[in-house]
């Protein structure tokens, strides 16, 4: 997916801080939150993205550890979906 339509899904103000589901051509689905840290700008120019995976958001909303976040590739995405 690109950056413009990855930014247009997430930015919407009614899933921000929502867990999303996100499809990848070559692994299983991940569902987490996009997070915006310090190097966000820098990031999606490169169609690199932040997420904490569902069993990692309660500690990260307490913490606010980036570390709890993976970074994952944009091209690899297939879509995006929102959990149910």
């Amino acid at each position: 997916m690109t950056t413009e339509m990855i930014e247009k899904f997430i930015e919407n103000k009614d899933r921000k801080d929502l867990a999303i589901n996100i499809h990848f051509k070559e692994r299983s689905t991940v569902t987490g939150i996009f997070i915006r840290s310090a190097d966000y700008g820098e990031l999606k120019l490169k169609n690199l993205w932040r997420v904490v995976s569902n069993g990692k958001i309660e500690e990260w909303k307490k913490t606010k550890n980036v570390d709890l976040a993976k970074i994952f590739n944009g091209l690899s995405f297939t879509r995006l979906t929102e959990e149910q």
